[in-house]
C-alpha cells in the first residue's frame, strides 16, 4: 500500500479542499469540506466556500488562449504557474475564512483550469489520440502547503478511450441517487450537463453528458452587446422576445443531435459560435435583447432536447436538481418549470449540497475517492473501456 494511501487511511474523518474554475472564468471556487469515509459510504459536510476572482486581465488572457490558434507555447507554460498560484491563494483563503490552520488539511482536490478540451478520437502521427489541458499545476499547491494534492482528473479517463467529462455525475449517484424518485441533476455553469438517475438505480444504469452551452453564450453576449458580465437574474432575457427562425438555426448544430456519451466547451460554442449568432442576427436584423432571450431559450431546449435523448418522456422525471450559477438566473428557472412541467424543479441546496459550491466539493471527494483507490468516474457516461482511478497525485 503506497505511504500516502497508510497516512490517509489511519484517518475516518478528514479535512479537504476541493478547488475548480470553470468555463465562465470567474475565479478559483474553493469549498473546504469535511468528508468521513469513502465510496457509497462517503458523508459530507460543507465547511466554507468561496469565489476568489481573477484579476479582470488574466481572466481576459485565459479567454484569450483558450480560442484556437490563440495561445502560444509560452503564454500557457507561464499562465500554468500563474494559475497555479492563484489556485494555491484559494487555498489559504479558505482556510483563513474557515479559522482553520492550513496544517489541519488533509487534502487538496484540484481541477485546474480547461483552456482546450478535445475529447473526440482522431489520428495524429499515426496514433489515436484524445486530448485535453487543464492548467493550474497542482505541484505548486503540494510543494508549498506540504498537503497531498490531487490534480489533472479528466486524463486517465481519456487514455482508456473516454471523453474524460463530465465528471461531476459519479458525485450526483454518491448523493441525489433515489430509491423511489426518477431524478435529473442538471448543473449550469458555462456549460450544461446532466445526469440522469432512473430510481433505484446502479451506477452502470447512470447516464450523464454536456448538453451543451450553460451560461457560456448568454454571458459572451452580455459582454459584447451591454458591456456587462452577465445577465443579472435573467432580466434581459425576460425583457426580449426569442426569434423563433433564430432558434431553430442554433438548434441545428450538430452537438445536440450527437448521441452520448458526449462532451463540449469553448471549442464548439465558444467565440466562433457567437459571431455566427451575431451574424444571423444581424441578417435578420434581431434586436439586442431579443438575441440574449434567444440564446438563453436555446439554453434550456438543449437541455431538455437532451434528456430526450436518453428517457422516454421527461413527463416520467420526477426531480430536475438544479445547480450551478444557472440556478439564478430566473428565465432559465422559469423556462425549466415550464419545460420539464411534471417535475419538482428544485436547486440543490434543498437537498444539502450547495448550488455554488457543488463542482468544488466534488473535487474534494474525487480527491478522496483517488486516495482510496477507488475508481471515481462511470464508464456508462464517459464511454471509458473502464473505469479509472482519477488523477495524479502530489506529495508536496
Amino acid at each position: 500500500m503506497p505511504p500516502i494511501k497508510r497516512l490517509l487511511k489511519r484517518k475516518q474523518t478528514i479535512f479537504a479542499v476541493g478547488l475548480m474554475s470553470g468555463t465562465s472564468l470567474d475565479g478559483v471556487d474553493a469549498a473546504l469540506v469535511k468528508i468521513d469515509g469513502y465510496g457509497l459510504q462517503t458523508r459530507i459536510r460543507l465547511i466554507a466556500f468561496d469565489t476568489f476572482a481573477y484579476p479582470e486581465a488574466l481572466k481576459k488572457k485565459l479567454l484569450v488562449i483558450s480560442h484556437p490558434g490563440n495561445g502560444s507555447v509560452d503564454d500557457i507554460c507561464r499562465l500554468n504557474a500563474v494559475v497555479g498560484e492563484y489556485f494555491l491563494d484559494a487555498v489559504y483563503k479558505i482556510c483563513q475564512k474557515s479559522n482553520i490552520d492550513i496544517t489541519d488539511i488533509d487534502l487538496v482536490g484540484t481541477h485546474g483550469q480547461t483552456v482546450h478540451h478535445l475529447p473526440d478520437a482522431e489520428q495524429v502521427f499515426g496514433k489515436t489520440i484524445r486530448s485535453t489541458l487543464q492548467i493550474g499545476d497542482p505541484a505548486i499547491i503540494s510543494a508549498r502547503t506540504g498537503i497531498v494534492t490531487v490534480g489533472l482528473f479528466r486524463n486517465s479517463d481519456l487514455a482508456l478511450g473516454g471523453q474524460g467529462a463530465p465528471l461531476v455525475p459519479y458525485f450526483d449517484y454518491l448523493f441525489f441517487r433515489s430509491r423511489t424518485k426518477n431524478r435529473i441533476a442538471l448543473n449550469i455553469g458555462g456549460i450544461a450537463n446532466i445526469t440522469v438517475l432512473p430510481k433505484n438505480c446502479k451506477a452502470e444504469d447512470v447516464v450523464a453528458f454536456d448538453t451543451g452551452p450553460g451560461n457560456m453564450l448568454v454571458d459572451g453576449l452580455m459582454r459584447r452587446l451591454f458591456n456587462q458580465e452577465f445577465d443579472r437574474n435573467g432580466e434581459i432575457a425576460a425583457a426580449g422576445n426569442v426569434s423563433k427562425k433564430l432558434l431553430e438555426e442554433l438548434l441545428a448544430h450538430p452537438y445536440f443531435k450527437k448521441q452520448p456519451p458526449k462532451s463540449t466547451g469553448r471549442e464548439e460554442f465558444g467565440e466562433a459560435f457567437i459571431e455566427d449568432i451575431l451574424s444571423l442576427s444581424d441578417k435578420e436584423k434581431i434586436q439586442v435583447k431579443d438575441i440574449v432571450a434567444t440564446v438563453a431559450e436555446l439554453t434550456v431546449q438543449s437541455i431538455k432536447k437532451s434528456a430526450e435523448l436518453v428517457v422516454d418522456s421527461v413527463d416520467v422525471i420526477d426531480e430536475l436538481i438544479v445547480g450551478g450559477g444557472g440556478v439564478y438566473n430566473d428565465f432559465f428557472m422559469r423556462r425549466l418549470k415550464e419545460l420539464f412541467f411534471n417535475a419538482q424543479v428544485i436547486s440543490s441546496d434543498v437537498l444539502g449540497i450547495s448550488s455554488d459550491a457543488k463542482e468544488a466539493v466534488c473535487f474534494a471527494v474525487l480527491a478522496n475517492e483517488t486516495i482510496h483507490g477507488i475508481p471515481a468516474v462511470l464508464p456508462s457516461v464517459t464511454g471509458a473501456e473502464r473505469g479509472a482511478i482519477l488523477g495524479a497525485i502530489f506529495l508536496g
